[in-house]
């Protein structure tokens, strides 16, 4: 099975690790549905391969965590590699998004990644702005910490703007949604992928500019979707971070593997 599945032509895999049904006005900062009724949201971590490296975009939620606030974890991020014939210490490098409980769970999972994290990022999730409830509801105390931990081990690189991972892989800094939030670019073959993350909820805030109601600084995010069209190009796919919509748009990896979505 694991043979099988590394050689697979992918690039790029969705993971589909959790799910919740949330009130819409959970999921939009400002909508017409006088209704309120439940929408869905999905969670999602991304697996990156490139020449020697194996790159996971974001943790996942911590299981009491997430059962904490209301979300169903479908499969473990660590077990969801482990079907696909990867080990969690085969992983080399972590690009953490954010901080936030549902991208930053998980981090010790990983004995042998270097994680790439934004400069404003730790000073954000580490500083005076989380002595406020409303900016610290979204991140979760030991995730914070174990990142914390990977510094005093030497195991972060950080990031200040733009950089890269590897060729073919970048990071780029939009905030936001989080102060230091970082979306992934995935050049490869001709094909150019932009794993938004949380700059990007769901695809349709595109349309109208739509937000999720939860924010370190609205301008950013509004600011971030003209950032993620240019770093697309006219050629380029923007996937969003927790839209259900990926899961009828991509193919899963094999029929027995619907949780892992070929993207690139």
């Amino acid at each position: 099975m694991a043979g099988r599945i590394l050689l697979n032509e992918w690039t790029v895999l969705a993971i589909h690790y959790g799910t919740a049904q949330r009130p819409v006005s959970d999921l939009i900062l400002e909508t017409d549905d006088i209704h309120d009724r439940p929408s869905q949201i999905d969670y999602f971590v991304w697996l990156i391969r490139l020449e020697d490296r194996l790159i996971l975009v974001d943790t996942g939620f911590e299981a009491g965590e997430g059962a904490a606030r209301g979300r169903t974890l479908l499969i473990h991020p660590v077990a969801a590699l482990s079907s696909l014939g990867i080990k969690s210490s085969d992983i080399t490098d972590v690009v953490v998004t954010h901080l936030h409980y549902d991208h930053a769970g998980n981090l010790p999972a990983f004995p042998n990644a270097t994680f790439h994290i934004q400069d404003r990022e730790m000073a954000y999730g580490t500083g005076r702005c989380m002595c406020h409830e409303r900016m610290r509801r979204p991140f979760a105390t030991e995730g914070v910490v174990d990142a914390v931990r990977l510094v005093f081990q030497s195991r972060v690189r950080f990031h200040d703007g733009d950089g890269e991972i590897v060729p073919g892989c970048r990071v780029h800094l939009v905030g936001g949604h989080s102060k230091g939030l970082q979306v992934v670019t995935v050049a490869t073959g001709g094909a150019l992928l932009v794993i938004a993350s949380d700059a990007l909820h769901f695809q349709h805030y595109l349309e109208n500019n739509g937000a999720f109601p939860l924010f370190a600084d609205y301008l950013e995010v509004i600011e971030g979707y003209k950032k993620l069209r240019v770093l697309a190009g006219s050629n380029g796919l923007i996937i969003p971070g927790h839209d259900p919509e990926v899961l009828q748009k991509f193919s899963p990896l094999a029929p027995d593997l619907q949780f892992a979505r070929v993207l690139l």
